[in-house]
Order: structure tokens, then sequence, then C-alpha cells
């Protein structure tokens, strides 16, 4: 499992890598930008240019604390919302990286057809709403079990992006139903792979790699798997 997360950082500088990365963060930096930029607008609407408060009288400055409070609650948030957006963004870079780490290091594979789209944005728009389920009941747990918050993230998105990033991989060869019966026989190991993805999808800028990186990993993994 390491040596295939190893392999993926080892390819980072292959050219198609290099415009799959650049494209991801470049979308998701505009994404999470539109998001702040909508949400910041939103809660200076609501409060208003000015506001009236009691002993006090008018205050002009309340819009733009609010404003910049927005702004660094989203880049906290953005930690969280990383995972919908990575599992996103497998679905429609997958092609690309898995090609790339076929030609470089099993160059005798035969070709594969590409995976319908319809089944990818199905398959992308699942995981989307059951990752944000799954995080907005795990934000509150984290008030309960303290320090060990992190674990908690790590545990379930590990989970949920070992999940995705396993079975768009080998859907490419093995269809939906192979693909679902190999990663459950090695579900231990998906999911701790997973898990190593989790954990670098929480450190901001750090977490703009994981997309492209997480593809590669389990493109790896799932070949590996499939030749036992």
């Amino acid at each position: 499992m390491f040596g295939d997360f190893s392999k993926a950082l080892g390819q980072l500088t292959d050219r198609r890598f290099r415009r799959v990365l650049l494209l991801g963060v470049g979308l998701t930096i505009l994404l999470l930008g539109l998001a702040t930029v909508a949400l910041a607008w939103l809660v200076g609407w609501f409060v208003g240019d000015t506001v009236s408060l009691p002993f006090i009288g008018e205050v002009a400055w309340l819009d733009s604390v609010a404003s910049w409070a927005t702004v660094l609650l989203m880049l906290v948030l953005s930690v969280v919302l990383m995972v919908p957006v990575a599992a996103a963004f497998t679905g429609i870079f997958l092609d690309d990286v898995a090609e790339a780490v076929e030609d470089a290091h099993y160059p005798g594979l035969a070709p594969v057809g590409h995976i319908p789209v319809l089944d990818t944005l199905r398959d992308s728009l699942s995981l989307i709403a059951v990752t944000v389920a799954v995080n907005l009941v795990a934000l509150v747990l984290m008030f309960f079990v303290g320090p060990l918050a992190p674990v908690l993230f790590w545990v379930v998105n590990g989970y949920l992006l070992g999940r995705e990033f396993f079975q768009m991989a080998a859907m490419r060869r093995e269809g939906r139903e192979g693909a679902t019966r190999l990663r459950r026989r090695h579900v231990g190991q998906v999911w701790l792979a997973g898990t190593l993805m989790a954990v670098p999808l929480s450190v901001p800028l750090v977490n703009l790699l994981i997309p492209v990186v997480g593809a590669a990993t389990f493109t790896h993994m799932y070949l590996r798997l499939a030749s036992r």
C-alpha cells in the first residue's frame, strides 16, 4: 500500500499529471472561492450596513466583521469541504490519471473503454451526498470526542474515500459488480489506504494534491490486488 502511494508521488512530475493537477487545483480554488464570496455576501446582506445595539446605538462595522468571520469560517470548513470536492474530481480526472499510470508502470496492459459519463456522474453525486451527510454528523460528534476529533475525521473519510477511489479505479477493467466484489474482499486494505488519503486532506494546500495522488495510488492498488 505504501509502495502504491510512493509510486503515485513519484509520478507527480509527469506531464499528464501536471495538467490534471493544475486543472484540479484551479477548479477547487474557484469552487471554494465562489462559495466563500457567496456566503460572505449573504451574511453581509443579512447583517446590513448598520446595526442598532442597545446602549450603544448604531454600529456600522458589524457587516465587515461578519464578512471576515465568514472567510475565516470557510478556511476552516474547507478541510471538510475538500472531501466531497476530492470525491467529485476523482470521477472527472480518473481516466487521465489512470492512463498515465498504466502507460508508465504497466505498458503491457490492454487498453480499456471509458466509463460512461452518466455512471461516473451518478457515482460522484451519490458519494458527495453521502459524504456531506456523514461529515455533518461527524462535525457534531467532534464536540464530544475532544482531542480524538481528527482521528474521527480520518477514519470516517478514510472509508468513504477508499471506497470511492478504489471503486472508480477498478470499474475501468472489472465493471461495477466486479469492482464491488474486489473492494469487499480487500475492505481493510482499501479503508487503510483511504485513511492515508484523508490525513493529508485535512492539511490546507497539501489537500489540493490528493484527488490526483489518490486516483494514482488506487490505480496501483487495484492492479496489484487484481493480479493476485
